[in-house]
């Protein structure tokens, strides 16, 4: 299985940051589905062209946090995803972008009624290139 994971390597997030929080969302969206079997770690670090380390500590991370179980012998398998958790993951991804949208406001001093009106331009631009989801 090909995993669509885009590494960007300008960005000053650490690469195992940028595979880690890129497969979390893959998984708890429900675009690679619960009992999905994963690369192994060194086929995935091929097609990642990274180390062999990076992509173990990506599956131990997401392991720990319940989102992958590892079957010795056998591999790696998305865990599922409840609904509670996968609409907590969507609020806290949405809020965080949020949260940086508005720092960056006010670090170039946007006022709070400015702010509002690009979000609301952004919104309406976004919602109607993608068909009004």
């Amino acid at each position: 299985m090909r995993i669509p994971i885009q590494i960007n390597e300008n960005s000053a997030e650490p690469l195992y940051h940028q595979i880690e929080s890129q497969l979390r969302s893959l998984i708890i969206s429900g675009q690679i589905e619960e009992g999905t079997l994963l690369p192994s770690i060194r086929e995935f670090a091929g097609n990642l062209n990274c180390s062999v380390i990076t992509v173990r500590r990506v599956y131990q991370d997401l392991e720990g946090e319940g989102l992958l179980r590892t079957r010795q012998g056998t591999g790696t398998f998305v865990a599922g995803v409840g609904d509670l958790a996968r609409e907590q993951y969507k609020r806290d991804a949405v809020v965080d972008a949020l949260r940086t949208a508005v720092d960056k406001g006010l670090a170039v001093q946007v006022s709070e009624e400015e702010l509002t009106v690009l979000f609301m331009e952004v919104i309406r631009e976004k919602y109607k290139s993608q068909g009004g989801l």
